[in-house]
């Protein structure tokens, strides 16, 4: 997948890293909540990624820890990702909510039932936005935190809050 791709070797475009750091760095970041990652698809691609010479591999071992593979951009790795970068942006933007296939189906459910499916989906909004406002809180004055990042937290934001005000209007529309 290009996105993930892409998230890695921006990653290693920063700075050389091992698998584990990229990964604990997408968990810091939450990246996973914006992007389909996880913790085994990091590791997956860090070897993908070294079989198509786009990244390397250097063992190293410190003191008395196990050894780690570092990984840094080879100069395939560096055009790959501007490619990367420049192929994504390009793409029609696709917002996939998986919580439409749920509204699409509501008038196939008695009424109590829909009302019910609309408040746990608003439930679930109101988790994501108190969970996002604690993290702008938290991030906002981080230094280690670039604005980029601050940027996609502020875009999940407004789109947490245009999706609570829809809510709205569906349960003052068709609800009632």
């Amino acid at each position: 997948m290009a996105t993930i791709d892409l998230i890695v070797l921006g990653m290693l475009k920063k700075e050389p890293m091992s698998a584990y750091d990229i990964q604990k760095l997408v968990e810091y970041r939450n990246i996973s909540k914006w992007v389909k990652i996880s913790t085994p698809s990091i590791y997956k691609k860090t070897i993908q990624l070294e079989k198509k010479g786009l990244i390397q591999g250097t063992t190293v071992k410190a003191g008395n820890m196990p050894e780690k593979t570092i990984y840094s951009l080879t100069d395939e790795g560096k055009q790959e990702f501007e490619n990367l970068m420049m192929e994504i942006s390009a793409k029609p933007i696709h917002i996939f909510l998986d919580f439409n296939a749920v509204v699409v189906n509501l008038d196939s459910l008695p009424l109590e039932k829909q009302k019910r499916c609309i408040s746990l989906i608003e439930e679930n909004i109101k988790e994501l936005k108190g969970y996002l406002e604690q993290n702008l809180r938290e991030k906002e004055n981080a230094a280690e935190i670039p604005e980029t990042g601050m940027a996609v937290l502020r875009q999940q934001y407004v789109l947490a809050e245009t999706i609570e005000k829809w809510i709205d209007s569906v349960k003052n529309g068709f609800l009632d």
